[in-house]
């Protein structure tokens, strides 16, 4: 079994930082892929940014020049580092992780962490 311990998240104000943090634990080969989506009320859960072991990274266009992804595979740890925020980023924030375990590949989900973006 894998478990995602995300921490982080929390209230900022418009224009303001937060840092999500998330570990993995468990039964790990590799991750070959690990990081963020977020679900905002009334809406489908979307992808906000993802990293490959080797450091390529996926993000969306909204939080592209604003958030930061990186990972320290060595602690099988994913950050966000989350700068000008603003209200519509108001969601509960995921940690995914694709993780390996001899010949086989599970997607794991965290408990999510609640971003609210507000004056």
């Amino acid at each position: 079994q894998v478990q995602l311990v995300e921490s982080g998240g929390g209230l900022a104000q418009p224009g303001g930082s937060l840092r999500l943090s998330c570990a993995a634990s468990g039964s790990i080969d590799s991750i070959p892929t690990m990081g963020w989506y977020r679900q905002a009320p009334g809406k489908q859960r979307e992808l906000v940014a993802i990293m490959s072991t080797g450091g390529q990274t996926n993000s969306e266009d909204s939080v592209k020049g604003r958030f930061t992804i990186s990972r320290d595979n060595a602690k099988n740890t994913v950050y966000l580092q989350m700068n000008s925020l603003k209200p519509e980023d108001t969601a509960v924030y995921y940690c995914n992780a694709d993780v390996v375990v001899g010949a086989y590949q599970f997607r794991y989900w965290g408990q999510g962490t609640q971003v609210t973006v507000s004056s």
